[in-house]
């Protein structure tokens, strides 16, 4: 079964554009192993992103939502960890 990734996000402060977004994002870059991305409505300020039952990033322990590159970078460490993002990883020196 290929990997379920949910954004659990805010409805009431409206960061249903954020979160649609970054599913874009991830699904244009890891699309082939995903399974599905889930955009989940919730209340209290939430911004989550959870793999396959994971909580992998939250608002409220980082006090910020997640950079594009970052989140591509937390999601693709569990779903396909070998798989290189080329300019978008990390641990390239400049030279992406």
């Amino acid at each position: 079964m290929r990997p379920r990734v949910e954004i659990r996000y805010c409805r009431r402060c409206r960061f249903v554009l954020r979160a649609g977004w970054l599913a874009q994002e991830l699904l244009m870059t890891l699309g082939d192993v995903l399974g599905e991305v889930a955009l989940v409505p919730g209340d209290g300020g939430v911004f989550e992103v959870w793999v396959d039952g994971e909580r992998v990033f939250a608002k409220s322990e980082s006090g910020r939502f997640p950079e594009s590159k970052e989140l591509k970078q937390l999601v693709r460490d569990r779903v396909d960890p070998g798989r290189d993002l080329g300019h978008s990883d990390r641990g390239h020196d400049g030279d992406g």
